[in-house]
């Protein structure tokens, strides 16, 4: 549990996304709450619209005390599996941040490694904590959002699989398109659906 300090306000929400697709890299956001600025509408970026997550994006980061972002790539996710990339972003996040918080609250059942992130006193990974927790809430949604711009980015580089469209996931379209052109830079060839093509 965290441990109430001083610093208390300076709890650190992290979140990811990108665990599921088949292309692109894993987002994750560290994210700490000005109590002072309440941003209303939080809520895990799975149960919120995009229009609802692109309006409450911009608020995350002007109202925040301190936010940062963690990607791991495709090649990354290849080499050490998509949970060990998903914590590696978590990590990159967390040593992004501009403050340095006290402790951090994690969606999930797993910790990223935390050793050697100075003034760290706590760690605590809860179980669906992007509708539970605000901070996480915050984090989920800037993940959410710079994820998907990334898959817009790389559907100007690919058009041809639609990544705009389904992000990367394996849509039926997704798949008759890997199916037609063949794997990509951006795909993740450890995934089932890309590896058998590769075969």
């Amino acid at each position: 549990m965290i441990t109430l300090t001083p610093q208390a306000r300076w709890i650190a929400g992290v979140d990811e996304a990108g665990r599921g697709p088949l292309a692109g890299p894993v987002v994750a956001a560290a994210v700490i709450l000005d109590p002072r600025q309440p941003i209303e509408g939080l809520a895990d970026s799975k149960a919120l619209s995009a229009e609802e997550r692109e309006r409450l994006a911009p608020l995350v980061r002007a109202r925040s005390l301190a936010w940062a972002l963690g990607v791991a790539s495709p090649a990354e996710i290849d080499s050490i599996n998509i949970l060990q990339a998903t914590l590696l972003a978590m990590r990159r996040a967390i040593v992004g941040l501009g403050l340095r918080p006290v402790g951090v609250q994690v969606d999930g059942n797993r910790l990223p490694n935390l050793q050697g992130i100075a003034g760290l006193e706590s760690a605590e990974a809860i179980v669906k904590g992007d509708a539970k927790v605000a901070s996480i809430s915050a984090a989920s949604i800037l993940a959410k959002t710079v994820r998907d711009h990334v898959m817009v980015q790389l559907d100007r580089r690919h058009p041809e699989y639609g990544f705009a469209i389904h992000k990367g996931y394996p849509t039926a379209a997704h798949l008759a398109a890997l199916r037609a052109v063949g794997v990509s830079s951006v795909h993740r060839r450890s995934y089932g659906p890309v590896r058998s093509l590769l075969r």
